[in-house]
């Protein structure tokens, strides 16, 4: 029995894969935006199921409350205030010490979405904003690759399986995001790990049929489903669309978002009473001498990775390239203020 028997046997059994589809996932490279509890479980499945080549992309820290729904970082990681891109990093390895990754700790934006995914088979949303999407779409569309969207809040969760120039892009679908006053949140709303999961699963199993190229087999409409109470909804499957004939996006091809020349300096964070900066210069910071200068200031926690301020009410993440997380505050201003006073614009 060779190596890809012996761990992928019961995926080859299963006929829509079977040996050359297997082979075919060991070709494959994919994206991902998020390590967070979609991400984390899209990319322990998709590895699992022996995808070649990983780029995944986060800006955040694991925290305690992280753990209940994330199930590829551990109490260590949280309480080593670990990247999330070092920790799933690390796990991803244990899982496939031959798998090829690429795991970066920084923030997808405009200015480095093309240099991340190019060459990628596919892209999968593991985002907490509607921003973000957008910029995957249109990436995306620019790319010509399908990317895999999905959501999920309280017991919810939605996903799309989208195809440039074959289905509805995400602009199609959505025109505009949502009021950032009506949109549900994990802090405002909660979640349960099951809507992760499905969600998650969802997407995946949608990612194995394009990886192996049996788009026959591959959804059409936009799903959605609610787990308490149960019920699931999948819209545009009896009557397939395509790109909406004044989509902007997918038919016009303007890149409203992917040709941003900055990104934001101060993003709020999906509810989170945080907000990330963004230095408007490139960055390469002494962490040891911010956490000895920071140490003036309050209690410091440091890793080879991050420094941690802790004051009264509000916490200062920042990290080796200057980007910042502060939390106790979703006013982008105060944040900014923050940033400024103790760590330098």
């Amino acid at each position: 029995m060779d190596e890809l028997d012996a761990r992928y046997s019961r995926q080859i059994l299963f006929p829509p894969i079977g040996r050359a589809g297997q082979e075919a996932l060991a070709r494959k490279k994919v994206g991902l935006v998020g390590l967070g509890a979609l991400g984390a479980t899209l990319a322990e499945m998709i590895v699992r199921a022996g995808v070649g080549a990983l780029v995944a992309v986060d800006r955040d820290v694991v925290e305690a409350s992280n753990l209940h729904r994330q199930g590829l970082y551990r109490q260590r990681d949280a309480e080593e205030r670990l990247p999330k891109a070092e920790a799933a990093r690390r796990a991803l390895l244990e899982i496939a010490p031959g798998l090829e990754l690429r795991a970066e700790a920084t923030d997808f934006n405009a200015l480095n979405a093309r240099e991340l995914f190019s060459g990628c088979d596919l892209i999968l949303d593991g985002t907490d904003g509607f921003e973000t999407r957008y910029l995957i779409n249109d990436l995306a569309i620019e790319l010509d690759i399908p990317w895999i969207y999905g959501a999920c809040v309280a017991a919810t969760g939605m996903t799309a399986t989208i195809r440039p120039g074959k289905t509805p892009c995400l602009a199609c679908l959505f025109p505009e995001p949502p009021p950032a006053e009506r949109a549900e949140t994990c802090d405002t709303s909660g979640i349960i790990a099951p809507a992760a999961t499905i969600t998650a699963s969802l997407q995946v199993a949608e990612a194995l049929k394009l990886l192996v190229g049996d788009e026959s087999s591959l959804r059409r409409g936009l799903l959605s489903f609610e787990l308490w109470p149960f019920r699931m909804v999948e819209i545009g499957a009896r009557k397939p669309a395509g790109p909406r004939e004044d989509c902007p996006a997918c038919v016009g091809r303007e890149r409203r978002w992917l040709d941003r020349t900055t990104p934001t300096r101060a993003v709020s964070l999906c509810g989170r009473d945080s907000v990330q900066i963004l230095p408007g210069v490139a960055r390469s910071l002494d962490l040891a001498e911010l956490a000895d200068r920071l140490s003036r200031a309050g209690e410091v926690d440091r890793n080879g990775f991050a420094v941690t301020l802790r004051l009264a009410e509000r916490e200062i993440t920042v990290f080796r390239d200057g980007r910042g997380l502060v939390r106790g505050t979703s006013d982008p201003t105060e944040a900014r203020a923050l940033y400024a006073r103790y760590v330098g614009l």
